[in-house]
């Protein structure tokens, strides 16, 4: 990405693709297990297949989760409550799989360490309001767009799974137009054409009307940019009836979209104890603070932990070339105004809440709420007065 003029991709899905449907069951498994019990541990996935939901993990907690139910009413509230998309929340099977936490693990989270080894990135720059990448930015709201036009019966021939792609045209790093727009929205068969291969040109063009173009700000766009809109031509069987889904195999889509590293580490189903979530979060706490103070455009935060230890082995900042202040000079702000233990970042995001189902679609970064105190800036102001 050193050239002047250069393209960037990133992608997003909807609630009701295979794989988000597992990241929403983990962590309504989770927000119910911290509703009854703030220090229950949890880590939790969930498989989906055609009519099967399978429930697996380890949970240690004082409370009880009445798992069908919950596991069907986060099924509901997706959206799959017509048996056409072959995927039903009344009907499907479910097993559980459920055990408690290994006592070998306990015995080195219970002293305050972290739950696990691992490393954890934390990304911000300049590009949007919301100090995250324009590409997942508009890719997320694509995806929401056609989830919210779905629920409200402006579109309702609409399915609950789909895609969404946006690549963006950069100059000199910074974004200078969308190049292309891609969609892929699971549909009834009402809207194919008489041969039934493929949607109809107005099907096609109702979803630029009403899905990209409220999304996408016109100034972007131009009469070079290309949408592709269901490209094979029809999308009728979708979710869990044409594919398969599991918890935490969507890290790019849950981050910053590939335009920063990824430590590997999944989010969802796992309680704050697991630096691979709570030190996330952290990470993206600093760097968005760090770019918010004007201390760098870009800044990346890589944070290392080994399991039952509570300070990091190691912090690493990147920042782009332009930033004035050195890196280790950073670090020692950072190290100043952010305890880094993972008792120390849940106490400072209050991690210890049943918040955690609102970030399993969409993303859990530049995003508004309560649940979402990472995104706050009030570290800011200080920040910026220590350089």
């Amino acid at each position: 990405m050193g050239d002047k003029t250069y393209l960037f991709s990133s992608e997003s899905v909807t609630e009701g693709h295979p794989d988000k449907i597992c990241d929403q069951i983990s962590d309504a498994v989770l927000d119910d297990v911290l509703r009854q019990d703030i220090n229950g541990r949890v880590a939790c996935e969930a498989f989906v297949t055609v009519g099967l939901v399978l429930v697996g993990g380890e949970i240690t907690t004082t409370g009880y989760v009445d798992l069908p139910n919950l596991v069907r009413q986060v099924i509901r509230d997706i959206g799959y409550i017509n048996p056409d998309f072959g995927f039903h929340y009344n009907t499907v099977a479910l097993l559980n799989c459920i055990g408690k936490q290994s006592p070998d693990i306990a015995q080195g989270v219970d002293t305050g360490g972290a739950g696990d080894q691992g490393l954890m990135t934390g990304y911000a720059s300049h590009e949007t309001d919301e100090l995250m990448p324009m590409p997942i930015i508009l890719a997320h709201k694509l995806t929401k767009r056609m989830a919210d036009v779905r629920k409200s019966g402006d579109l309702c021939y609409l399915g609950p799974d789909g895609k969404s792609q946006l690549t963006v045209e950069y100059e000199d790093g910074k974004p200078k137009r969308v190049h292309t727009v891609v969609l892929a929205c699971q549909h009834t068969e009402e809207i194919l054409d008489y041969v039934g291969t493929a949607i109809t040109e107005d099907a096609r063009n109702e979803m630029i009307d009403k899905i990209i173009r409220p999304v996408v700000p016109e100034d972007l766009l131009d009469d070079a940019t290309k949408f592709y809109v269901n490209q094979t031509g029809k999308f009728v069987i979708g979710g869990p009836q044409s594919d398969t889904g599991m918890t935490g195999r969507k890290i790019m889509v849950d981050t910053y979209g590939g335009m920063a590293a990824h430590g590997g580490g999944a989010f969802s189903g796992k309680d704050p104890t697991k630096v691979d979530r709570s030190a996330a979060y952290m990470a993206r706490y600093i760097a968005k603070n760090l770019v918010a103070a004007e201390i760098a455009e870009k800044c990346t935060i890589q944070l290392a932990y080994v399991i039952g230890k509570a300070e990091p082995v190691s912090i690493n900042i990147f920042t782009d070339p332009l930033s004035k202040v050195p890196p280790s000079k950073i670090e020692e702000i950072v190290r100043k105004h952010f305890d880094l233990t993972p008792a120390g970042m849940i106490e400072q995001l209050n991690l210890r809440r049943p918040i955690f189902k609102k970030t399993a679609a969409y993303g859990h970064f530049g995003r508004n709420g309560d649940e979402f105190t990472w995104e706050k800036t009030d570290k800011a102001a200080d920040l910026a007065r220590e350089v």
